[in-house]
């Protein structure tokens, strides 16, 4: 480094790096910090210059290591920042280039060494090495105790002050990665991390006062999605030889060539990294979903998940209730824009669910909207495509659709709402079909692959919730998906006579050898039969409280009644089939009246008139289905592996070695 271009490979034997790094101690006022922050280099263009990036920063890291307890050569290049960041509101006004360049780079130098120093030592250790000065061998001072406090609260000062301009576009989003890796002593833990060193510095003191702000600036920076400067915009000086520059291990454009990895587990699949086209908007949504999931402190709340579930709308004029902390106001039609747009992406869907799930004024105005399409079709695809999702983005997708479900004016409205030309559902054209009817098919067909691949109960469960609180709302059922909803409980159907015939034929096996042990085939059955009653249920309730709405659905049952037979004396099924029982016998006795040799259209007809016909009372009534998305015990458990796993695999220009990562288990793609 220094005024100079530097290549990768070079960097171990760079001269101001090894002076950084060795064992003369360099003051905050000596020319020399100035020729160390005057570089460049070419941008890493694959994993492997990204991984020899990491190398050499680990080879310079660690000579630090050793010597600063010495030299307090890195509390003077933070001393070095700090100063900088003072001078750098009026620097961006001024267009002073090369002060912001070369702040910049002191920061991007601060970062690579925080990374490698986090991963090698203890918290405890890291907060040491913030205390030395140029003494005697191990001595620190008092007065620079909170060195780290104080650059985390000059962190977030740049990340909320400072306007986005071309020229600090690359610094806002080095600030950002940089509170990424303050945080990523996690990823060096097997458990769950609820007492840390930089936890209490964000959740009191000075930085306290800057969690509203500090959250509403990232999630801007997520609406705004703002790309980064053209090459002839960019601070940093460009080379002749038209290499370029080197943004940054932290703060990279993304070339979709870093190593993928995915978090272990059952279902998991490792996603495509798609290219990143707004590096700061990536970094500030993985920034706010690490925050949003601190734990929190044994004497107060996480503030910033308090602030996550307090904002309000911009042209929402109530005012403030005292009694909430780091509230502030933001445009609701914005962000649901920025939503919409973005959930091709993990982190998207995860920010998604969060606000539906803990903000009542954002899942109120989401509820509201008249054009809910944009937001429930892209779940929709997410759901569709689960071959090519990791299980947890399916988990998270399939829980929005859960939460919205829950609002009886939602599952009117989604039945109003008409779609043509559904492009991406391949198993058959659907030229026109409700939204409702093809949140349906979506529905079921995750259930069917899931009955066939994965066999996750969870998901099963939340799959039939979802469905369970539609179904007294079902309304003009397409005939594809009334046909889809009869063809789910045959599957179920043939799956239980099959566990039924095993359970038997075991039961046989069992009387002539008493050495091998036998399957758990009763479990196997309990399960299959909890699936079928609910979705016997789900015909119920449709059937109950919206028939008049649905003759496809009773034209499905009709074509497929001898499914229901074997479940009408059946102990469990007894009491729901009675209306199933009843809706087929008054239906299938009327067309026998009309006649034989039948149209489609006839039969229609006639199940028309006979909705008309049947009387309400005849119905037996049953409890309203309702099912609630309840967050379970001690969600950290697993929100916060999932959030890191994310930040592992979406984090722009951030490298970790697999070999490092405590917190989850790393399987490379």
């Amino acid at each position: 480094m220094g005024s100079n271009s530097s290549r990768i490979g070079d960097l171990p034997k760079n001269e101001y790096l090894k002076k950084l790094s060795g064992t003369e101690s360099v003051s905050e006022n000596d020319p020399f910090w100035n020729q160390l922050l005057s570089f460049s280099f070419p941008a890493p263009t694959s994993s492997t210059e990204l991984k020899l990036l990491e190398e050499a920063t680990i080879s310079v890291c660690r000579s630090l290591v050793e010597n600063n307890p010495r030299t307090g050569n890195l509390g003077a290049l933070i001393k070095v920042f700090l100063s900088r960041t003072k001078e750098l509101k009026l620097s961006a006004e001024c267009q002073n280039h090369i002060f912001i360049w070369q702040t910049h780079n002191a920061l991007f130098i601060i970062c690579c060494l925080l990374k490698v120093f986090i991963c090698e030592m203890s918290e405890e250790e890291l907060q040491l090495h913030f205390t030395y000065e140029e003494k005697s061998p191990g001595s620190y001072s008092s007065d620079s105790e909170d060195l780290l406090e104080e650059l985390l609260c000059c962190l977030m000062q740049l990340i909320t002050d400072i306007p986005l301009l071309d020229i600090t576009y690359e610094i806002s989003v080095e600030a950002v990665s940089t509170m990424v890796v303050f945080l990523s002593c996690q990823l060096f833990h097997k458990e769950v991390l609820r007492q840390s060193i930089s936890h209490k510095y964000l959740m009191r003191g000075p930085c306290l006062p800057y969690t509203s702000k500090l959250v509403k600036t990232l999630l801007y920076n997520f609406i705004r999605q703002e790309k980064p400067p053209p090459p002839g915009a960019q601070v940093f000086p460009q080379q002749s030889d038209g290499g370029g520059l080197l943004y940054g291990l932290a703060s990279g454009v993304a070339t979709g060539l870093w190593t993928v990895f995915t978090l272990g587990g059952v279902g998991s699949k490792a996603a495509a990294a798609p290219e990143v086209s707004s590096p700061l908007a990536n970094q500030s949504l993985l920034l706010l979903l690490v925050l949003a999931n601190l734990t929190d402190a044994a004497d107060a709340p996480n503030p910033y998940r308090q602030a996550i579930m307090s904002f309000k709308n911009t042209q929402d004029s109530s005012p403030f209730p005292s009694s909430i902390p780091h509230t502030f106001q933001i445009n609701f039609n914005s962000l649901y824009m920025a939503l919409c747009e973005q959930q091709t992406s993990d982190q998207a869907t995860l920010l998604l669910y969060t606000l539906l799930h803990q903000n009542s004024n954002i899942r109120t105005y989401m509820l509201a909207r008249t054009d809910m399409e944009n937001l429930v079709l892209p779940i929709l695809e997410i759901l569709y495509h689960v071959e090519e999702r990791n299980s947890h983005h399916v988990y998270m997708a399939l829980i929005v659709l859960l939460i919205l479900t829950e609002d009886d004016g939602f599952n009117r409205s989604i039945h109003e709402v008409i779609l043509k030309n559904i492009t991406w559902y391949s198993e058959r054209v659907l030229t026109e079909i409700s939204l409702g009817s093809l949140l349906i098919l979506v529905v079921i067909r995750t259930i069917q692959y899931n009955m066939t691949r994965t066999r996750d109960k969870y998901l099963h469960t939340n799959c039939l919730a979802a469905l369970a609180n539609m179904s007294a709302q079902f309304r003009s059922l397409h005939q594809y998906a009334a046909q889809r909803i009869i063809s789910l409980f045959s599957l179920l159907s043939k799956k239980h006579n099959k566990v039924l015939e095993q359970a038997t034929q075991s039961l046989r096996g069992s009387l002539s050898s008493n050495d091998v042990p036998l399957p758990d085939y009763a479990q196997d059955l309990n399960v299959i039969e909890e699936v079928i009653r609910m979705m016997l249920e789900i015909i119920n309730s449709c059937l109950t409280n919206s028939l008049h709405h649905n003759p496809n659905l009773v034209y499905a049952l009709l074509y497929k009644r001898d499914l229901f037979e074997q479940f009408r004396t059946h102990p469990s099924f007894q009491d729901i089939m009675q209306n199933i029982d009843l809706v087929i016998t008054f239906f299938s006795t009327r067309l026998l009246q009309a006649g034989a040799e039948l149209s489609v259209e006839r039969v229609l007809e006639i199940i028309k008139q006979g909705i008309v016909a049947l009387p309400k009372d005849r119905l037996k009534k049953f409890p309203e289905l309702k099912f609630k998305y309840v967050e379970e015990e001690q969600p950290e458990e697993f929100f916060i592996p999932y959030v890191w796993s994310l930040v592992y695999n979406s984090a722009v220009g951030l490298y970790w070695n697999p070999q490092d990562i405590q917190l989850f288990t790393m399987d490379s793609d």
